[in-house]
This record gives structure tokens, C-alpha cells and sequence, in this order.
């Protein structure tokens, strides 16, 4: 069963109105809340009806009702709405989708199980037009409010794909022409040094655990970030942003 949940924060709670593919259940808007955020909220709710009328009408609360509702030290910015969760997105059909692309980017997480670090990597994919985000369901963050506030908005636009077995997956990606790059700080090559064109696959590891042994046998090659001496590694969601960028720089 499906269950429905508050997402709240003005970039997540607007992108989740405006994604008609996303069944909204209540609009909550602060009493204080500006004739601004008014008017965004109404814009998000037009753009919604484009191609699927039927958003509830929005309702004007107190804070501290708001804060009522929604999980304890919400950060809500005066906005919050109930949903029910989008639908869930194969890699099937990411491949398929992707096959007749001569450039695509796809982002795998290997073992990475905190919901914020998860969003912070989803805004990032969707800012450098990633086609996916691949995590293996085992341990993996369902997807939250802390997620879709940490992804500002980017769950409604990212798909978010959820996979049993994460080394089966990437040999579908490899099937359907993608290459695969594992970041590791040991690698031999640095990712400016590699050929990023095409189709390509970015795997990152938990920071501190890594790629597991038959994740980093599974890519095609391992490459690395290079470093300052007074680091030894970026956060996941840095690391993420770093190679997206890079990919996204060496498009046509």
C-alpha cells in the first residue's frame, strides 16, 4: 500500500503542485505567508491543471498548526502538501528511454542509506539533466520529506529508481550502451582524463565504505577525483555534483 505524506519547503512543496503526475491531497500555506507565495502556489496549481485538473483548494493555517501536521523541527517556509507517492520507474524503462540518446547520464549510489545526502544528489542530477538515479532497495532511504526537501524539488523531476540487485542493473545499463565509471580515490585515472562522451553511468560509494568489491568489478573502469593533499575524500553528494559537471561540460 501506498501511503501518503507531507512534503514541505516552498522549492519541494511547488514542484510537487506542479507535477501533475504527483496526487497532491491538501495544500497548507501559512496565514503569514506573502501575497507572493500566494501567487506561486496559484501558478504551480495552473501548471498542474495543464495536463491534470483536479488540485484541492488551498488552505491557510497558523504556523503552529502547520507544525502540527508535519514531522517534529520541519523546515517548512510556510508551505507544506499531503501526496501520494509518484509511481515507481524500472530501469527498463530508463534504458529504453535512454537508448536513442547520444548523450545520457545516469547516477548510481552503492550502500548509500542517509535520506538527505540522497536528496542533495537527486538536486544535483536533476541541475546537470541527469536521466536517473539508481539505488539498490536493500538499506536504501525511502522517499521522505527529509529527501524531498534535501532534493528541492528535484523527486519530481529525476526519476528515482529503485533496484533489487544493483550488479544485474548495471549490466542492463551496459547492454543498453552505457559506460560505467566507479569513483574511487585510488583509481589510477583521474575522471578529466577519461572519454565521457555518449551514454555513461556514474557509480559513487557511501563515503567511508566505498564501492563493494562486485560493484567496482561490475563498472567499466574506476576513476578518481583528483584531490588536495588536505582531503582525503568529498562527501557523496559533492562527489556527485563534481562528476555531473563534468559530464555536463563535455556535452555538444
Amino acid at each position: 500500500m501506498l501511503f501518503r505524506s507531507w512534503i514541505y519547503g516552498i522549492h519541494a512543496a511547488l514542484a510537487a503542485v506542479a507535477n501533475p503526475a504527483r496526487d497532491c491531497r491538501r495544500i497548507v500555506l501559512a496565514e503569514t505567508a506573502k501575497r507572493e507565495m500566494e501567487t506561486r502556489v496559484a501558478q504551480a496549481i495552473t501548471e498542474a491543471h495543464k495536463a491534470l485538473p483536479g488540485r484541492p483548494s488551498v488552505e491557510r493555517m497558523s504556523r503552529t498548526d502547520m507544525e502540527s501536521l508535519l514531522p517534529p523541527s520541519a523546515v517548512h517556509q510556510g508551505l507544506a502538501v499531503l501526496a501520494q507517492p509518484l509511481g515507481e520507474t524500472a530501469i527498463e524503462d530508463i534504458v529504453r528511454d535512454c537508448i536513442e540518446k547520444s548523450d545520457a547520464a545516469v547516477v548510481i549510489l552503492d550502500q548509500a542509506t542517509d535520506p538527505r545526502n540522497v536528496g542533495a544528489v537527486m538536486r544535483s542530477a536533476a541541475a546537470f539533466g541527469a536521466a536517473a538515479v539508481v539505488i539498490q532497495d536493500r538499506n536504501a532511504p525511502a522517499i521522505t520529506s527529509a529527501l524531498c526537501k534535501a532534493a528541492s524539488g528535484a523527486v519530481e523531476r529525476v526519476p528515482f529508481v529503485r533496484v533489487v540487485n544493483l550488479a544485474r542493473a548495471i549490466g542492463m545499463l551496459k547492454d543498453g550502451g552505457f559506460w560505467v565509471a566507479g569513483l574511487d580515490p585510488v583509481a589510477g585515472r583521474n575522471l578529466a582524463e577519461v572519454d565521457l562522451s555518449g551514454r555513461v553511468a556514474l557509480v559513487l560509494g557511501a563515503e567511508g565504505r566505498g564501492l563493494r568489491r562486485l560493484t567496482r568489478d561490475t563498472c567499466d573502469e574506476l576513476v578518481k577525483i583528483p584531490l588536495d593533499g588536505g582531503a582525503d575524500s568529498l562527501n557523496l553528494s559533492n562527489a556527485a555534483a563534481v562528476a555531473l559537471y563534468e559530464l555536463a561540460r563535455r556535452r555538444p
